[in-house]
């Protein structure tokens, strides 16, 4: 029950709308993943759809929001981080959240540091410096890449040893100061402890590498004497650790040199810094209040999972109290005047699709100066469709520092963390995040039964009767298509899988089912043919009632189409993968691939619309077995009007489709090969689908003897007697023994 949830730390509102909605125990991905963002953590979590993801992110982000919009309108003071860092001395040497480069990452531990960007150097400064005595720290590099470790003023510039503020040593063994680069030592990298040592005294700077100390690399100019230094050091796409002497050190300094945290008080003191990396945290004067930036931003790959994330927001925030967190949804096709209305109203939370997000975000109708967190959902979908420019547009503009001292959190959701892709957009992103895969590799759920049929015009010739009835993409418009030609083959594919799709229906009598097209052109064919047998979006009493989903139709066109199908008033959803990314309906019992998807992913992810809430599904894929010509634009205007049927290598716009080199791709990777269907489509009963009817729960092991409890009581009373018999005799039998002897 709700109570479960509650052992996570949510609210008591927040559990009392999950319990409303009748989520009776938190899914695997939610019991990992929401301790972690309530804890302040950047996570990248692998999940299907239909697993509880947006759950797993929206129920502490609400929270949080909800407590900080709650805070700030209450007037409780929260100090910025300008006050963080001027107000009071901190009390342990740390690397310094507020003096440090914007793409600088601190763990909140303060002494494990990180530069994802692969072109600029970043640095910081400690929290604490020293301005009498000698000190000494490591630094330990953890993952390659380049850095220089040292000592510098807080008036030093952040790259550190290229102003006269500040002594370097590099991983390419030369030491650094006024933009003057000299051999000293020799080169480190990862796993080497550099030991960092600073005489104020004498007035001297020297390294060590795992212990071998170099001698002096500079004498301290006479211009910073009485300075405060401060460990420093500057990364570009690397990682160290930092010991200021809390730990037992790697290498225990000689000489007189103490490490950095035993310094006694009157020797410390903090920095001067006055904004530092805080200043970008500030809000900008003018037209934006508090609740007109958001809190957290939603971005998600299409209208209707951007949608579909509002309205599950919407329910979990129900029972919060005031003041209410307010939600924006900002997709195309809506009055654009009433989503700027709703955002100047005030907003917490803004749900969208990358370019409706980036136009309000570049046309300062957002404000960003607020965010806390920044969440990608469906990240691989996000990226298979360019948006990495914009992905990345948006996070340089946000702060990484709230203005109540709170660090930027990423949360990034993925169908599979094992993307190249994702990885490495969380790698330039993401702060030190912790990976919840409990998805691991992709496999077929045992509720999913999947079959495939193969497709063979030179065997089955039975296209050539219905030519004149479907439509087809006009591909082979100005191809010879005579006999046997692969061209003819071709053409004929596409006109025979419109004819098993049909075949498909009538055999299960499918009366709901998502089917797969490659293109939106081909999806527009098999709604035209389905049309014409009695089917389309008003046909209740017909057998193939249907409604099309894709980026070509209108915005409401593609919302009524959606609610038509989920609520059950058609029974089919003609689709492209882009346009089905996100869609959750639980118990679809019915999928059928017309086209064979090239990609491994997006056959499971395809495949697994069946299946869910613990319903069995059946996934019929049609393959073909000879190739098929396809489009396959490259063209400007992306197809809008193109004709040009060419091969991609002759400067046209196609290809030839291999369906069953796809199919080995896909069966390589799940490592099975998939049952072979005839073009009656027939499903062979066999354990699965022999016990199950598709769409309903799946009976679990020992349900079939359920019956048998009643059949079986006598008996089992009768055993029970039995035995209590002969146990009461043979302990009688053990009394009288006893009292004989």
């Amino acid at each position: 029950m709700a109570g479960h949830f509650s052992e996570f730390g949510l609210l008591p509102e927040i559990c009392k709308a999950v319990e409303d909605m009748e989520w009776l125990l938190p899914t695997d991905v939610q019991a990992e993943a929401i301790p972690l963002i309530l804890g302040g953590g950047d996570v990248l979590m692998a999940a299907e759809t239909g697993s509880g993801k947006t759950g797993a992110f929206s129920l502490p982000v609400i929270q949080i929001v909800h407590e900080t919009v709650r805070e700030a309108l209450s007037g409780r003071k929260t100090s910025r981080p300008a006050d963080a860092a001027t107000s009071t001395v901190p009390k342990t040497f740390k690397m310094n959240l507020f003096d440090r480069d914007q793409d600088f990452a601190i763990d909140d531990k303060g002494y494990l540091c990180q530069s994802r960007n692969h072109f600029k150097w970043q640095g910081c400064r400690s929290t604490l410096g020293v301005k009498q005595g000698m000190y000494y720290y490591e630094a330990t590099v953890t993952d390659e890449g380049l850095c220089r470790v040292g000592w510098a003023t807080d008036l030093a510039a952040f790259d550190l040893g290229t102003d006269k503020q500040g002594y370097g040593f590099g991983g390419t063994g030369k030491k650094s100061f006024g933009r003057q680069f000299d051999t000293y030592g020799e080169p480190f990298g990862i796993n080497d402890t550099i030991g960092c040592s600073i005489d104020l005294d004498n007035g001297l700077v020297k390294f060590s590498k795992n212990g071998v100390d170099f001698g002096k690399a500079f004498d301290i100019h006479s211009n910073l004497e009485g300075s405060t230094f401060f460990a420093a050091v500057v990364l570009r796409n690397a990682e160290l650790l930092f010991n200021f002497g809390d730990s037992p050190f790697k290498y225990p300094p000689k000489g007189g040199y103490v490490g950095l945290s035993k310094a006694p008080p009157d020797a410390v003191a903090a920095s001067n810094i006055k904004g530092g990396a805080s200043a970008m945290a500030q809000p900008k004067p003018g037209k934006f209040n508090n609740r007109c930036s958001p809190s957290a931003i939603i971005m998600e790959p299409s209208r209707e999972l951007a949608q579909q994330t509002h309205n599950q927001i919407s329910k979990f925030k129900k029972f919060l109290p005031n003041p209410q967190v307010k939600e924006v949804l900002l997709i195309g096709g809506e009055h654009v005047k009433t989503q700027i209305q709703m955002l100047n109203d005030g907003v917490d939370i803004v749900t969208g699709t990358p370019g409706k997000l980036d136009d309000f975000i570049s046309t300062d109708k957002i404000s960003l100066s607020q965010v806390r967190f920044f969440i990608l959902d469906e990240a691989d979908g996000l990226l298979a469709q360019g948006n990495r420019d914009i992905i990345t547009g948006i996070f340089s503009k946000i702060p990484k520092m709230s203005p109540d001292g709170k660090r930027l959190q990423m949360i990034v959701c993925s169908a599979t963390l094992h993307s190249f892709e994702v990885k490495k957009l969380a790698d330039k992103i993401m702060h030190f995040p912790t990976w919840v895969d409990l998805k691991g590799q992709d496999a077929v759920p045992e509720t999913v039964h999947h079959v495939v049929c193969h497709v063979d015009p030179r065997v089955d010739n039975s296209w050539q009767k219905l030519k004149n009835k479907v439509q087809t993409d006009g591909i082979h418009a100005k191809d010879n298509k005579g006999g046997q030609s692969p061209e003819s083959l071709s053409e004929a594919v596409k006109i025979l899988k419109v004819e098993y799709l049909v075949t498909a229906i009538n055999e299960h009598k499918m009366d709901q089912a998502i089917i797969f097209c490659r293109t939106k052109l081909d999806c527009d064919n098999v709604e035209q043919y389905l049309v014409s047998l009695g089917g389309g979006p008003k046909a209740m009493v017909n057998e193939y009632s249907c409604v099309c989903l894709h980026s070509d139709r209108a915005p409401q066109e593609r919302k009524a189409n959606l609610q038509s199908f989920k609520e059950g008033e058609v029974r089919f959803l003609i689709c492209t993968d882009v346009a089905a990314r996100g869609i959750d309906i639980t118990g679809v019992p019915y999928v059928v691939n017309v086209t064979f998807p090239d990609d491994k992913q997006n056959y499971v992810h395809r495949i697994g619309r069946v299946g869910r809430a613990e319903r069995m599904g059946l996934a019929i894929s049609l393959v073909s077995d000879v190739k098929e010509k396809v489009w396959y634009h490259t063209c400007s205007s992306r197809g809008k009007g193109c004709n040009n049927t060419q091969l991609k290598d002759q400067g046209g716009c196609a290809i030839w489709y291999d369906e069953k080199e796809y199919l080995a791709d896909v069966e390589e990777h799940l490592k099975e090969t998939i049952s072979s269907i005839q073009s009656n489509m027939k499903v062979p009963i066999n354990e699965f689908d022999g016990k199950v009817a598709y769409g309903e729960k799946r009976r679990r092991a020992g349900a079939m003897f359920e019956t048998h409890t009643a059949e079986l009581a006598p008996s089992v009373k009768e055993l029970a007697e039995m035995e209590f018999q002969a146990q009461t005799s043979f302990l009688s039998l053990q009394h009288r023994d006893w009292i004989k002897h």
